[in-house]
């Protein structure tokens, strides 16, 4: 997985799902935000790719800008398509799969509560 870290410039808008390239048989993410507090991350996954189970410490709400995706939340299959939006809760394991090409962003809030 590729991961840039150039972060949005301030007091601009940006189209979200431009912020964030498709590359043949990868995932792309790409991080604009980044704070002590949480972080932004768009990332693009080519049909096919995915994430294996994984967990973490916090929620993270997943917010779908297009395409679809198939996750995997503590043993619960779940599509989402664009314009949908999820919360995988922390500490239960979760995996992400492209189902066809799809983008996504994930916020994740470093807090006990969202």
């Amino acid at each position: 997985m590729k991961n840039t870290r150039k972060l949005l410039e301030t007091s601009k808008s940006f189209e979200l799902k431009e912020l964030i390239s498709y590359a043949k048989n990868s995932i792309v993410s790409r991080t604009v935000a980044e704070r002590k507090t949480g972080t932004l991350t768009v990332f693009a996954f080519d049909k096919d790719q995915g994430l294996s189970e994984h967990s973490a410490p916090f929620d993270a709400i997943v917010q779908v800008i297009d395409g679809t995706g198939e996750f995997i939340i503590g043993g619960k299959p779940l599509k989402a398509s664009s314009g949908q939006i999820l919360i995988m809760p922390a500490k239960v394991p979760h995996a992400v799969k492209a189902v066809k090409k799809f983008k996504m962003l994930l916020t994740m809030i470093r807090s006990e509560n969202i």
